[in-house]
């Protein structure tokens, strides 16, 4: 299982499961794009990114506030990432984002912010786990 929606009460939550915590902020992005658009997104576009936190929790909340300001101000659908590389004692990454126009796709729901609320990064069970909760 790549990653899975929870029950909120009034907002999206979702956890992304891998072996490795790349892995892990790559189901983020699928998460995040399933929750936006039905059906698959073409890859036709690129957009590398730098992203640094404070610690993973601030690295993923900034990474996945990198993919809602890449669909608002640059009208650009992430599909999936690639090259995602960790650096885990500076608590930064660099990815590449694969995807489309915007304009070629029907956005099912829009996302206000991603919020730190019951966020959290663990290792549990030799597995990565990501808890995000998106405001809608």
């Amino acid at each position: 299982m790549k990653f899975k929606f929870l029950s909120h009460t009034a907002d999206v939550k979702f956890r992304a499961y891998s072996d490795t915590l790349e892995g892990a902020f790559s189901n983020s992005v699928l998460a995040v794009s399933k929750f936006l658009f039905d059906g698959k997104i073409k890859e036709e576009k690129k957009f590398s990114v730098k992203i640094s936190g404070r610690d993973f929790e601030s690295l993923l909340y900034n990474f996945i506030e990198e993919i809602l300001f890449l669909i608002d101000s640059k009208n650009f659908v992430p599909s999936k990432v690639a090259n995602l590389k960790i650096d885990k004692k500076k608590f930064s990454l660099s990815a590449t984002f694969l995807g489309g126009p915007a304009q070629d796709y029907k956005i099912e729901s829009h996302i206000k912010a991603v919020t730190y609320n019951e966020m959290f990064v663990k290792k549990i069970k030799n597995k990565w786990v990501l808890q995000v909760v998106l405001d809608i």
